[in-house]
């Protein structure tokens, strides 16, 4: 696993030894990123479900201001800040380890708005999927133009709205799905 492009480009991520953390694939991960590169320069983003902290790491290489992980598996949570001091990331990442809903519960107490928000929870675990989509539908946490991406399994499919949230798009890679979901202020929180 390595960074895919940008002032970190090539760098090999070191990840935790065993099967319980599936770190989104280099592939997939370019994937997104061709479709977030016009949003990336200047982005406040959070990488929940951190992991290795790839995803939040690539947007960084690429020019994103900030971003706010989450993770709290142990293994993971050593990788993502070992990976972290190899790229002599500093002040520009803040890491929560906690879990997701703890972080963003966070980042609405310091009034902190996100331009983009990465979700990778355990495949079978609805309930992180459920809950955190909701959450995001459900606070002041997302700027204007914001949009949600949520890596998910093929045979574990999201809804297509969750509160204000409502998928725009569905990029498919072997069993992995990207879906990407956009604020929509009609019926929805329109204080977002």
């Amino acid at each position: 696993m390595r960074v895919i492009a940008g002032k970190f480009r090539s760098q090999v991520l070191v990840s935790p030894k065993g099967w319980r953390t599936r770190p989104t694939s280099d592939r997939l991960r370019e994937t997104l990123f061709n479709v977030l590169a016009p949003r990336i320069e200047g982005a406040i983003f959070a990488d929940l479900f951190a992991g290795t902290g790839a995803v939040g790491i690539e947007a960084l290489s690429r020019g994103a201001k900030q971003v706010y992980f989450a993770e709290n598996a142990k293994p993971a949570l050593a990788a993502l800040r070992a990976n972290l001091k190899k790229m002599s990331i500093g002040e520009e990442a803040f890491v929560e380890t906690g879990n997701a809903i703890a972080l963003l519960r966070h980042l609405v107490k310091q009034r902190t708005r996100l331009d983009i928000v990465f979700l990778d929870p355990p495949y079978e675990d609805e309930v992180a999927y459920k809950t955190t989509l909701q959450f995001l539908a459900d606070q002041l946490l997302l700027i204007e133009g914001a949009v949600v991406i949520a890596e998910h399994g093929r045979r574990n499919p999201l809804p297509a709205t969750i509160g204000c949230l409502e998928a725009y798009r569905k990029l498919e890679q072997s069993e992995s799905v990207l879906t990407f979901f956009r604020v929509n202020l009609v019926g929805g929180n329109a204080s977002i």
